[in-house]
């Protein structure tokens, strides 16, 4: 507990100083640019020294910071809440300054404000990025964590510890499961490998638990045999303890701006919305689609060009491969890439099916002997995918979306699967920034489906984003 306590304690410090360092280095330095260092004589509206303005914008600026609470250990490291919380709190500073501007006619300097809003926020947002891959490194090696006592049936405790397992950066570390009603003489949940310690259905036996066990919070799981009054008694318990209860409803890969609270009665009613693209967020995709890929195609055809040559010269064969896929609804089209393999690649799958490294419908090899020298550099980078920009354009494909699948691939589909063809299949994805080959089939599906039910144009830009990171990180391509 203590540890925890510091390590809470080191973060919310470490976040106050370099707010104050970065809110003051960018209200100096708009100050300097824009009035120099005359600042006798530099007066606002109503004969206010643009001096002390400029020491009362910075003090405002840092506490607006804490008072939108971002600086809370429960929103680092993890999800968009962080940079939100610093982007609302700033944006409603500088509101409220153009509005007392106004009002008491301070004829503050556009310049001025204008300088020091953008700058102080992009290095805030910053900071914060710098901070929180600084956290994720820790959390990597299992410390600066929240402990978590898990409470509910045994398949809902096991699916929390496994998905908390695999998103260390969130920040939260099973170290123990309660499970109500469960056998006395079992020690230990069989699926995660949590000690079981506890299975009464009272309030204080929980907390009694909790304190053993040296968690500092207690995640209720779906299937957890608890009466709702009895959990309204463990959550007055923990309060008075300081300890948090985090719900866990059995909702999977459903993105936050699908999910609505409602309250009723006092009951927290969780609305999720049905995911759509159609109407106006269609025709929004499509026109995002074709202003990037022209001005992507645009900046990179001289390398596109160059490549082009040094195939050509590398080995024997056409510059483009053609391969027929499976678009949006089932509708085939031939995708185009740049040829790195051998010309008679196709022929000689066959021979290295037992070799194949890919799971399910997927065929893949590290060491695949039928790519060409140039053409393992090509992958290694991705610049073999450049081509279907010409794809983007016409239509058949998207920036960001599904893997395009291989026919053969999709006659094996499952019936859930096929929801991935709900929409146009991308030169880039959450597959490439998650992985590529080094993927399991079923990671490959499950990240293709979280795409198709939570899409939005946000969620697009974070993901090219991404890409430049996961390409020239090289991880999985091949």
């Amino acid at each position: 507990m203590s540890e925890d306590a510091n390590w809470r304690r080191r973060s919310s410090r470490r976040l106050r100083i370099v707010d104050a360092f970065i809110i003051i280095w960018a209200v100096v330095g708009a100050f300097l640019i824009r009035f120099g260092m005359d600042s006798e004589s530099t007066t606002a509206g109503q004969d206010v020294p643009y001096v002390w303005l400029s020491v009362v914008l910075a003090a405002a600026w840092w506490f607006m910071l804490g008072a939108w609470n971002s600086r809370q250990s429960r929103i680092l490291g993890s999800g968009p809440d962080e940079y939100k919380r610093v982007a609302a709190a700033s944006l409603w500073l500088f509101g409220i300054i153009a509005i007392v501007s106004y009002v008491f006619r301070i004829d503050t300097a556009r310049g001025y404000v204008g300088l020091a809003l953008p700058v102080g926020l992009l290095g805030l947002l910053l900071g914060r990025w710098l901070i929180r891959q600084h956290l994720s490194i820790k959390r990597g090696q299992g410390r600066s964590m929240s402990r978590l006592l898990l409470l509910g049936g045994p398949g809902a405790v096991a699916h929390l510890a496994a998905s908390l397992h695999g998103a260390k950066h969130a920040g939260y570390l099973p170290v123990a499961a309660y499970i109500p009603g469960a056998d006395a003489g079992t020690s230990v949940e069989p699926q995660s490998g949590l000690r079981i310690v506890g299975n009464k259905s009272d309030p204080q036996s929980i907390v009694n638990a909790l304190e053993a066990c040296g968690a500092d919070a207690v995640a209720v799981s779906a299937g957890v045999q608890l009466h709702p009054q009895t959990l309204r008694h463990l959550g007055w318990e923990l309060a008075a303890r300081n300890i948090g209860l985090i719900m866990a409803p059995a909702l999977t890969d459903i993105a936050g701006p699908r999910i609505h609270t409602q309250q009723v009665a006092g009951l927290p009613l969780i609305h999720v919305t049905t995911p759509t693209l159609e109407g106006g967020q269609r025709v929004a995709k499509r026109l995002f689609d074709v202003a990037a890929a022209g001005i992507l195609l645009a900046i990179v055809s001289p390398a596109m060009i160059l490549v082009a040559l040094l195939i050509k010269l590398d080995s024997r064969g056409p510059i483009l491969f053609r391969q027929e896929r499976v678009g949006m609804e089932g509708n085939h089209f031939f995708m185009i890439k740049f040829r790195s393999m051998v010309i008679d690649a196709e022929r000689r799958r066959a021979e290295l099916e037992q070799a194949n490294e890919g799971s399910g419908p997927l065929f893949k090899m590290k060491n695949d002997p039928r790519v060409t020298r140039l053409g393992a550099i090509l992958r290694r980078f991705s610049v073999d995918e450049l081509p279907q920009l010409l794809n983007i354009l016409s239509g058949s494909m998207s920036l960001v979306g599904p893997r395009p699948p291989l026919p053969r691939e999709v006659e094996a589909y499952e019936s859930d699967v096929r929801r991935r063809l709900l929409v146009k299949p991308g030169l880039t994805g959450l597959w490439q920034v998650s992985g590529r080959s080094n993927l399991s089939w079923q990671d490959s599906v499950r990240l293709d489906l979280y795409y198709v039910e939570n899409w939005s144009l946000a969620g697009d830009l974070v993901i090219i984003l991404r890409t430049a990171r996961a390409v020239f990180g090289r991880a999985g391509a091949y």
